[in-house]
């Protein structure tokens, strides 16, 4: 493979840029390099494709102009002799992140997760991360490396090309069995760190804006009805652990709080009017909310002096099946995961598909079906966005029917 060098402006009469340019027949795509090098073109030899080293047209930088020039060669030779001894690949965005770092044309010549955890670290000193955001660009990060362990891919700004996202794709469907839902929002992580660094100067392969995040699938979920919730709230639970469990979820499926906002219940955000006033937690610019505390969720705070005895979501889902079970609600229920166009199929008992966050969802679906206008509970469950508010909406089969039966028997 050969190079030459050009001038930016070969018949200006004031000093213009050198630049090194190269083919590369695989991307059709001509290479072009600043120098950061100018010459007078009357001081250039076109032939030579150098600066004049004899007669009186000779730069008074001949010599810093030439050895700048014949560091450009050595450096592209170099990177050249990688390749043929299968070090590494080369292509347009290798040899331009090698000439980058070689003549320092980045902030700073950093490895990958590196300036991984140089990101990071700025978003959380900024505050502008939650906690849950801080662990979901800790397991990406981990995920990356995962990625590099398995595929041995080792990761570099200019290998963030097609093939990754190709391998990438193959590793998280197959190897890590992630559906479509989880692989988009961690395409969506990604891209925001790769933006990231092409702002602050230390990336400049775009390429990773070409990958596409598919759109998210809408799974089937489920939900309790208030006579379920009513019924948990009245069964005598075996333990006190299990009865603990069941009064935070029946509270929880009454107020519609997240499991990780509970912490912050106590007597001082209970108003005059029975209601909880909390602030948001998940997103510190959303409005305060106000919830209505329903006699059985004020019952439940009183009788733990309004501080709910909590464990860890893990040991709170694991308890909630436990109880259901017990009740004897494991009648199968069907649903299905998405791969990209692949969808497959899958059948549980009902208690198995039940966690602390189907509480809110059973929140929502009970007050919706009574026919309670979306903003109202918008209001209350801290949703600003409809689309994510209507996922959270299970239509319930009897309700279904109910509905259907009615219209058609008024015919």
């Amino acid at each position: 493979m050969k190079y030459t060098f050009n001038l930016r402006k070969p018949k200006s009469d004031q000093e213009t840029l050198i630049l090194f340019s190269c083919f590369f027949n695989d991307e059709k795509k001509k290479f072009v390099y600043s120098t950061k090098k100018a010459i007078l073109p009357k001081h250039w030899d076109f032939e030579n494709k150098c600066p004049n080293k004899k007669g009186v047209l000779i730069s008074q930088n001949q010599k810093q102009i030439t050895k700048r020039l014949h560091d450009f060669g050595t450096e592209f030779q170099k990177i050249i002799s990688r390749s043929e001894l299968g070090e590494q690949t080369f292509d347009s965005n290798i040899l331009k992140e090698h000439f980058d770092q070689v003549f320092e044309r980045v902030i700073k010549v950093s490895s990958f997760f590196e300036v991984y955890d140089n990101f990071t670290e700025e978003k959380i000193k900024l505050k502008e991360w939650s906690p849950a955001t801080i662990k979901r660009y800790k397991n990406i990060k981990n995920l990356l490396e995962e990625f590099e362990k398995v595929k041995k891919y080792k990761l570099t700004f200019a290998k963030v090309n097609r093939k990754f996202f190709t391998e990438f794709t193959d590793f998280c469907y197959e190897y890590k069995d992630h559906y479509t839902n989880t692989f988009s929002r961690n395409v969506g992580l990604f891209k925001t760190f790769m933006f990231w660094s092409i702002k602050n100067g230390y990336a400049f392969n775009s390429e990773f804006l070409e990958f596409k995040k598919p759109q998210r699938v809408l799974t089937r979920q489920e939900a309790l009805t208030m006579d379920q919730v009513k019924a948990m709230n009245d069964f005598e639970c075996a333990t006190e652990s299990l009865t603990k469990a069941r009064d935070i979820f029946v509270f929880q499926c009454l107020t519609g709080m997240r499991y990780s906002d509970l912490e912050l219940v106590n007597k001082r955000i209970v108003t005059i009017q029975k209601c909880l006033f909390l602030k948001e937690r998940k997103d510190s610019k959303k409005p305060d909310r106000e919830i209505p505390l329903y006699k059985i969720a004020l019952e439940i705070l009183e009788r733990y002096n309004y501080n709910l005895p909590l464990s860890t979501n893990q040991e709170q889902n694991r308890a909630i099946k436990k109880i259901l079970r017990a009740m004897d609600i494991v009648h199968d229920v069907e649903y299905s995961r998405t791969k990209g166009v692949e969808q497959k199929r899958f059948i549980k008992p009902f208690c198995d598909r039940i966690t602390t966050h189907t509480a809110r969802r059973s929140f929502v679906t009970i007050l919706r079906d009574a026919g309670l206008a979306d903003k109202t509970i918008m209001s209350v469950t801290g949703h600003l966005d409809i689309k994510t508010f209507n996922m959270y909406h299970q239509v319930s089969s009897m309700a279904t029917v109910n509905a259907i039966n009615k219209i058609f028997s008024a015919m």
